[in-house]
């Protein structure tokens, strides 16, 4: 109900480069604000769209809204790489690689301007056809990120034969690195490997100067 009538939105959470301060990409987040209930967290509502199947529905939507403010941007002269989650759901859908492609098509955006976030969920069944689905994809020239990297399986396996280009460190190790010297390591570490391993590196819920 609350998608027909009107009260989801889709906020954008930039991605900032450290060094020179400029936006570099943002992220697509869903949010719901009810006349009822407020503000709704997604963390209330996405796990019930996921045991539901609605998050396919959900999802699809996020990804045209997303892809079609994205290509406004470029159309103003402002590019920017913008990041959408991907649910194993929705990725699992027969027609996710059609749909997409489709969908750039019609919006007439460059497919290296979006960025997939994955989380290791989504290859716990049938990994051959996830990579295919990648590498489909990774072809056209969309980026895959594989997101809240360090808290699910973390196998070093997924970095040797996934197409990604980046690794998003979970928030948890980011907001700890001030007070815990172990978390700090654990950050430091996957900053290393990702630059080994030629990767970009996104770290979650940087909000302080610290």
């Amino acid at each position: 109900q609350a998608l027909g009538e009107q009260r989801l939105s889709v906020h954008y959470q930039p991605q900032v480069n450290l060094i020179t301060g400029r936006i570099i990409g943002a992220e697509a987040l869903i949010r719901w604000t009810d006349p009822e209930f407020g503000a709704v967290s997604p963390a209330q509502f996405v796990p019930l769209a996921e045991e539901s199947g609605y998050i396919v529905t959900l999802g699809a939507w996020v990804m045209e809204q997303a892809v079609r403010e994205a290509a406004q941007w470029m159309r103003d002269g402002m590019p920017i790489v913008v990041s959408v989650n991907v649910s194993a759901l929705e990725f699992r859908q027969a027609d996710f690689v059609e749909r997409l492609t489709r969908l750039l098509a019609v919006h007439q955006l460059p497919p290296t301007l979006l960025e997939l976030e994955l989380t290791e969920t989504i290859l716990l069944e049938n990994p051959d056809q996830v990579i295919e689905k990648m590498a489909a994809l990774q072809r056209h020239g969309v980026r895959f990120s594989l997101d809240d990297f360090g808290t699910g399986y973390s196998s070093l396996a997924y970095l040797r034969d996934l197409p990604l280009s980046q690794l998003k460190i979970d928030r948890s190790f980011v907001q700890a690195m001030v007070h815990d010297a172990k978390a700090t390591a654990i950050v430091r570490t996957i900053v290393t490997m990702a630059n080994n391993l030629g990767l970009g590196v996104i770290a979650e819920g940087v909000e302080t100067a610290e």
